[in-house]
């Protein structure tokens, strides 16, 4: 399997979970490259993830999201439909909430969760500034995806605590173990 890494607003720094998560990984894993982290334009990161899947067979892909990243793969996976394996989409953000980041990303502003093409796994917390848990649950339902929450944990990034996340492999590890082999 190949994780192709899809952070949110301003990229995810050493300290967040993506990025200890995909240096463990070594060579299984690639990050997304837009054009810019901090003035993120939806076209520019589904062409970042349409070079980021390519490098790989499509059934050996699992999209590791958070936050913004889960709205651009999501957009991204409705309209190239490229056959992955799946997609786990941690802590989305609320287009319609208070906190989202509408200036820093107009073009992400009129999506909305459509069913998606592969089986996906929503990961929220029910104390998130970017997504209240009725928003999270409409998400994973709109998406057609799995949802769970950990209760307490903010954003799920490294601002709320969030570094290696164990319980979040644990959930990724059930998750990916659900999808089963792409050769069966």
């Amino acid at each position: 399997m190949h994780f192709v890494i899809v952070p949110g607003i301003n990229g995810s720094g050493p300290g967040h979970w993506q990025s200890i998560w995909q240096d463990a990984w070594g060579s299984s894993a690639s990050r997304i490259g837009p054009s810019s982290w901090d003035e993120p334009d939806l076209a520019d990161w589904c062409l970042a993830l349409d070079r980021a899947a390519q490098q790989h067979q499509p059934a050996e892909v699992l999209l590791i999201t958070h936050s913004l990243g889960c709205l651009a793969a999501g957009h991204w996976l409705r309209q190239a439909r490229p056959g992955i394996r799946g997609a786990f989409l941690v802590a989305p953000p609320d287009t319609a909430g208070p906190n989202f980041p509408a200036v820093e990303a107009p073009s992400f502003t009129t999506l909305m969760a459509a069913p998606l093409p592969v089986p996906a796994l929503v990961v929220s917390s029910d104390d998130d500034p970017y997504c209240a848990p009725q928003a999270a649950q409409r998400l994973a339902a709109g998406w057609g995806a799995g949802h769970v929450s950990i209760g307490t944990g903010g954003h799920i990034n490294t601002a709320s605590g969030h570094g290696v996340w164990e319980t979040g492999r644990a959930l990724l590890v059930a998750f990916t173990a659900g999808l089963g082999h792409p050769d069966r």
